[in-house]
């Protein structure tokens, strides 16, 4: 891999990684275009350590807070109560499911399903979905000519079932070209949640997937000769540039648009 096309797919991932489009199939796709070879999913797991960090720092807040509260309801049970430390449970619940299936078809993701056939049919497919669940969620907050707008759930409401379903959702993005936040952001307007609260769950949720998926990557790439290192260090640290970017500009958007 050259630098230019490390810096050119270290934008791809940055710019993509928070937008429900998928990252892993734009990747994909710039490089078929570009006529240069599958950087492979190792490179792409990597590479999300990057944007996962941008995650860390963006909401580094929130993060100490809920892992704080986590840490203190371990021996506290009146803590568990806390909506915090609730959270740091569901986002190790959320990530179950990921981490199981990603396990069981780790050949597969690697193998056939990033056949550019697959990946583009589930560009198409998840394009839908979220056009779809938008549309219901807009419905819902505008109400209609005979249908008052109806109140939407928070991350208050979030419970132990919804987590699993945010987290299975999650676990379709193991599939390039199913987007991961537009998997679990999708998943959660159709169980009736806030934009902004689906958003941020799924970004919260995410940070536990991406960084032990990219670790697991990272330490079987240290063991082969086949790696780029200069290139893919490089694309990882323009990953994190530009994802920290639009992580800031999505979370605004989204909190009042669609």
């Amino acid at each position: 891999m050259s630098w230019f096309e490390s810096l050119v797919l270290g934008l791809v991932q940055g710019l993509t990684e928070f937008l429900p489009v998928s990252s892993s199939a734009h990747l994909r796709l710039t490089a078929a275009f570009s006529g240069w070879k599958d950087p492979g999913a190792a490179f792409t797991a990597i590479t999300q350590i990057g944007t996962e960090s941008a995650v860390l720092i963006y909401f580094r807040r929130d993060i100490g807070r809920i892992v704080s509260a986590w840490a203190r309801s371990l021996a506290d049970k009146k803590m568990r109560r806390d909506h915090d430390a609730q959270m740091g449970w569901l986002v190790i619940v959320g990530s179950i499911p990921i981490g199981v299936l990603g396990l069981l078809f780790k050949d597969q993701i690697e193998g056939p399903f990033r056949d550019l056939r697959i990946t583009a049919t589930m560009l198409i497919v998840v394009g839908v979905v979220i056009g779809v669940a938008d549309r219901l969620a807009a419905r819902d907050e505008t109400g209609g000519r005979h249908r008052a707008p109806k109140q939407r759930k928070t991350l208050e409401n979030l419970g132990v079932k919804d987590g699993l379903v945010f987290g299975l959702c999650q676990s379709a993005a193991l599939i390039p070209g199913v987007s991961r936040s537009g998997a679990t952001i999708s998943g959660g307007l159709f169980m009736g949640y806030r934009r902004e609260a689906a958003a941020r769950y799924s970004f919260l949720l995410a940070i536990p997937a991406v960084l032990a998926s990219g670790l697991f990557e990272l330490k079987d790439a240290m063991e082969s000769d086949h790696v780029s290192w200069g290139p893919t260090l490089f694309a990882t640290v323009i990953a994190f540039a530009s994802g920290y970017a639009v992580i800031a500009w999505f979370m605004k958007w989204i909190s009042n648009k669609s």
